[in-house]
């Protein structure tokens, strides 16, 4: 069961701007890629369940969190069906996050007033998304549409929350450019949480990645 409502988690989203995106089949590496994240200031982790028994690593680490890591909002992503998405919440996923938009699974989650953010490409799914109830819609892939997608939506729909995944990078440029734009939040994987410290298991490393990232955030929303 959710341990955060849908406010507080697009309270957060908005608060901090960033949320890192991850997956791993090992439950002890994945647990310090999250301290790591957690000690560098972020409060909120997309875990991306892409392979066999993603939920028995998810549930482990929601547990983990749970009891070592006070305020980290735990979600999952890559989800596309509502059972699924009803299985991560029953593990407590605070936030379901699905690559494409689905009214099955905004069903589910509406009944438990969990948050959800489908994957939208155009203006029609957006505008879907928010009638079934989405706060913050998902941009995806974002490399493919780019800043200027998400300044030409907030032109007519200046309400619209967007978070872009893909193509986002920890640099002021990149970061600078999705924020002037006018997003919400981005989602960053590999190129925040890369494969060489996670080869290397470097995570003092991502810890300082995650706390400069940050920072840029605050910098450029100035």
């Amino acid at each position: 069961m959710a341990q955060f409502s849908r406010i507080e988690v697009a309270t957060v989203m908005k608060e901090t701007g960033m949320i890192p995106l991850f997956f791993n089949r090992d439950i002890e590496l994945s647990k310090q890629v999250l301290k790591a994240c957690y000690d560098g200031g972020a409060r909120l982790l997309e875990f991306t369940a892409r392979g066999d028994f993603a939920h028995e690593v998810f549930g482990e680490l929601t547990k983990y969190a749970i009891k070592e890591l006070p305020g980290m909002i735990m979600g999952v992503g890559s989800v596309t069906d509502a059972a699924a998405a009803s299985l991560y919440m029953a593990l407590g996923a605070n936030f379901i996050v699905t690559p494409v938009l689905r009214e099955d699974i905004a069903i589910v989650c509406n009944r438990r007033k969990v948050l959800w953010s489908p994957g939208c490409g155009t203006l029609t799914e957006i505008t879907k998304a928010e009638e079934l109830g989405c706060e913050i819609v998902k941009l995806f892939p974002g490399d493919i549409y780019g800043p200027q997608f998400v300044k030409g939506v907030k032109g007519p729909q200046p309400w619209t929350s967007v978070m872009p995944t893909g193509g986002v990078a920890p640099t002021e440029e990149n970061l600078k450019a999705w924020f002037d734009a006018g997003v919400t939040c981005v989602g960053m994987g590999s190129k925040l949480i890369s494969k060489e410290i996670l080869a290397n298991r470097d995570f003092k490393k991502l810890e300082q990645d995650c706390r400069k990232a940050l920072e840029i955030i605050k910098l450029v929303r100035k």
